[in-house]
């Protein structure tokens, strides 16, 4: 009886979580033929013995690990954002209902999915979230030691340039007024800060060294305003680049275009959206930001386009500009396999 179920299942609604997982499943009609909790362990077992069926995930953590473990039994798995799965929810919320939600909405002909990560892209992605955990750290430290010597009257400029360039010099000044105690603190704090910055001197070289032997990332590099950290995100975040049909498609996933709040005939746009990763949408916001500040220096057809932008709706405008221009040329590289040609 049990396999013969196993053979009636079509769609899987699979709802995620570390130890405790909930099943539902349906059959070509489309009538309830499993729903039960199962931990970790039963789940892959579970999923092993079924015939090859139709998966459906939310993208949460670990849902990249599940997709590519159930991939090898032969299923077609599909993963979809926590908010389109939402509206599907009946009523109150729970994990029988979440997974009934979640089957539903992967049956859905125009539900949007999430694209699929590979081993070799998670590992660049962690890379990066290693790296800007550090840099968060290494600004905290900054910041703390620039705070505990103002309280002893010894002011730092602002950059962690200058904090690197201040603390040797107040370290070997005999004249100051520090105890020998809190000499010995703030040099402490100082070999902290120098070991975060040979920290991330690491993961950049490695990122380098990545973005090296990738032949796409070498492709985005050709592209004003993008670099080693910007293309090796790009390459990490986008997981299979046919997924988008177009270059705005990709701008909008990285929330790069315009908010919409339009009805009744009129459109309005609002300011960016900002959807998608922050991370990486900051990375190219501030490649445009390094493209825009020196488009006066130039005269070419793309130089003059920035230019007119900054003359009528300001830096910072023009700045999200090229960054939405840079993601739609990334997507057309990307797609066609080309290198960037520059306008005459």
């Amino acid at each position: 009886m049990k396999e013969t179920k196993n053979k009636e299942i079509k769609v899987l609604g699979i709802d995620l979580a570390k130890q405790s997982f909930h099943v539902y499943g349906v059959d070509e009609a489309g009538r309830k033929v499993i729903s039960k909790k199962l931990n970790r362990a039963q789940l892959t077992a579970f999923v092993a013995n079924l015939e090859p069926c139709l998966i459906g995930l939310e993208a949460c953590g670990g849902a990249h690990h599940w997709v590519r473990v159930f991939t090898q039994y032969g299923h077609q798995v599909r993963m979809m954002a926590p908010q389109f799965v939402k509206p599907y929810v009946k009523s109150n919320k729970n994990d029988a209902v979440d997974a009934e939600a979640i089957c539903e909405a992967v049956q859905r002909p125009n539900m949007r999915f999430v694209p699929v990560k590979q081993i070799e892209q998670q590992d660049i992605q962690s890379l990066h979230r290693v790296r800007s955990q550090l840099v968060d750290r290494r600004t905290a430290q900054a910041n703390q030691i620039r705070g505990l010597l103002l309280e002893y009257g010894l002011v730092i400029a602002k950059g962690i340039g200058q904090v690197r360039k201040a603390i040797p010099v107040i370290l070997e000044d005999a004249d100051q007024t520090l105890t020998p105690l809190f000499r010995e603190l703030l040099n402490e704090l100082y070999q902290e800060l120098i070991h975060l910055d040979e920290k991330i001197a690491s993961i950049e070289r490695k990122l380098a060294a990545i973005c090296t032997q990738n032949e796409d990332c070498q492709r985005l590099l050709s592209i004003p305003g993008i670099g080693v950290l910007t293309a090796t995100a790009l390459i990490a975040a986008i997981g299979d680049i046919k997924v988008f049909k177009s270059g705005r498609e990709l701008a909008a996933w990285l929330g790069l275009v315009p908010k919409q709040y339009s009805t009744g005939g009129k459109s309005t746009l609002l300011g960016i959206s900002k959807r998608g990763d922050s991370y990486l949408g900051t990375l190219l916001i501030h490649g445009g930001r390094s493209v825009s500040r020196i488009a006066h220096r130039h005269q070419d057809t793309r130089n003059r386009w920035i230019g007119s932008i900054k003359q009528r709706r300001g830096e910072n405008i023009s700045n999200v500009a090229v960054a939405n221009k840079n993601a739609r040329i990334a997507w057309a590289l990307l797609t066609n396999k080309e290198g960037y040609r520059a306008a005459a």
